[in-house]
């Protein structure tokens, strides 16, 4: 169905195009930029566009392709840096060069690579809706086929290499089954009944495995100002957490912070398997000077593709720096649509877009040889002049198991991670008590009630210290503020680009329980 331009405000495009209906995808203009209809006015539509719109103009063609934005999911993206849009940079990078004006290619058009398809049923078996019908092997993990829509007898399957868009499985009935497959990245892709999974994401971090630790299938967020540490906390929680997958949003972050990261994922190592971390790893980049719509459609290409793993059993952590910048562009983008303004002018529907996103984490029990998948959240958040209690932090907070709050004072004085131990929070503590006392020690939740406890004198006793001075102190109260110094700077300061950067569960207690044991 075509229509045409008739209007044109930055990202925000007006159109004549008559039966069209909500969240289409469509092609705008001649060079068929990417764009989505969030309004509908009669024949006339309200188009964001997801590119570049320098040099679009009236009366250029708009057609709709009467379906959703889709992510396609399968194997071939472990490992690969996507724009919001799913398009492989790297590929177009290397046909027009670095500033590229936008291209209306896809991940599988570029993508002509065979993967090895091993069969899990025979000709003449039976095939019901959500059944695994075999899987590819993709550095190292299985990429499962399903039978999402379809049932019946196999008529064909057969092991061997294929492309991506060759279809691997026939039924009799004559339909095609692909190695790949399409989902509305703004439908949650449900593949199970939910599950709570009391198992902590170790992180490597002390300060975060041993006071506030993170749960598979939970939400966490890392609020902090300007030079608080956010992207590096980040980056090094996405280099050590022990989950098979890792999918980092570059969501309105500097090109050479991500750049960065990903030149050091090229080189190091996974420590838990043979493989370097990038193969672990998607990357969906949506840099500080790419369109300011697309960031909504990196976050939701991300957690299409979250949900696609889970779906395999796999534990999948989604790490998106920064969820501030998302909010920006709706703040931007409902601007431009003349919308009344909500809190401190966000949209009115920011809060519950954004809680309908969270909500996509979690565990659950997947057809795959029955085991448990999870999807884990860790977003960091931006807050404008270190204010917490700014709408997008304050919606998170209501939405989010974990509270990473990051402290300015603790970064000027180069205290990194910058965690403010009084107050950050966990909710999955009494969780994952079990977990601690069954694989770490029995005594670990009594270690860290003790640890807070000194810390929380000390900072009462060192308010005393100001008005009373050394000479007024008592020798117990001195002693535990050394005690404190020392937790301070042997135990929760760790160098992210030193050898001390990660510690196991087992190194964190035994250092703890020296200190301690020094009183």
């Amino acid at each position: 169905m075509k229509g045409k331009l008739i209007g044109i405000s930055g990202y925000i495009v007006k159109a004549r195009l008559p039966e069209a209906g909500i969240y289409d995808r469509v092609l705008v203009g001649e060079r068929e930029l990417t764009g989505e209809i969030i309004k509908i006015s009669g024949e006339d539509v309200i188009i964001q566009v997801y590119e570049d719109t320098r040099g679009l103009g009236t009366g250029e063609k708009v057609e709709s392709l009467k379906k959703p934005l889709t992510s396609f999911l399968g194997p071939g993206l472990m490992g690969n840096i996507f724009d919001g849009l799913q398009r492989p940079l790297e590929k177009i990078v290397e046909e027009e060069g670095s500033f590229f004006a936008g291209k209306a290619v896809h991940h599988f058009d570029q993508l002509k690579q065979k993967f090895t398809f091993t069969p899990l049923k025979n000709e003449g078996d039976s095939v019901y809706v959500g059944e695994a019908l075999g899987y590819f092997s993709d550095k190292g993990f299985k990429h499962y086929v399903f039978a999402d829509t379809a049932e019946g007898k196999v008529k064909e399957i057969t092991e061997g290499e294929f492309l991506p868009e060759s279809p691997v499985v026939k039924l009799e009935d004559g339909t095609d089954i692909y190695s790949y497959s399409q989902q509305p990245v703004r439908i949650p892709l449900v593949s199970g009944d939910k599950q709570i999974l009391k198992e902590p994401i170790i992180t490597g971090q002390r300060v975060i495995d041993f006071f506030f630790p993170l749960m598979k299938g939970g939400v966490s967020i890392i609020p902090g100002g300007f030079g608080t540490g956010k992207t590096v906390l980040e980056q090094s929680i996405a280099k050590y957490a022990d989950v098979d997958i890792v999918l980092y949003v570059g969501c309105g972050e500097r090109g050479n912070e991500i750049a960065e990261m990903i030149e050091e994922f090229t080189t190091i190592k996974d420590e838990r398997e043979d493989r370097l971390l990038r193969d672990r790893t998607v990357f969906v980049v949506n840099t500080s000077n790419m369109p300011v719509a697309a960031r909504e459609s990196s976050i939701y290409m991300a957690v299409c593709a979250g949900e696609y793993y889970r779906r395999m059993g796999y534990h999948v952590l989604l790490l998106a720096d920064s969820i501030s910048r998302w909010a920006e562009a709706l703040k931007e983008i409902s601007s431009s649509l003349e919308e009344m303004p909500g809190e401190e002018g966000y949209p009115t529907y920011m809060s519950s877009r954004i809680a309908s996103y969270v909500e996509r984490a979690g565990a659950v029990k997947t057809a795959v040889e029955k085991k448990t998948g999870s999807l884990s959240m860790v977003l960091s958040v931006s807050p404008p002049g270190a204010d917490f209690a700014e709408p997008v932090t304050q919606t998170l907070l209501q939405n989010s198991g974990v509270f990473l709050m990051l402290d300015r004072e603790l970064a000027y004085a180069r205290h990194y991670p910058a965690i403010n131990w009084t107050q950050s929070y966990s909710n999955y503590r009494e969780d994952l008590e079990d977990y601690y006392r069954q694989n770490v020690a029995e005594d670990w939740q009594n270690l860290r009630r003790e640890c807070l406890q000194i810390l929380k004198q000390e900072q009462e006793l060192m308010e005393i210290r100001q008005i009373v001075g050394d000479e007024g102190m008592k020798e117990e109260d001195k002693e535990i503020i050394q005690l404190a110094d020392k937790i301070k700077t042997e135990f929760l300061m760790q160098d992210a680009f030193s050898e001390d950067a990660y510690s196991t569960l087992q190194e964190t207690y035994e250092k703890i329980k020296g200190i301690l044991g020094e009183r």
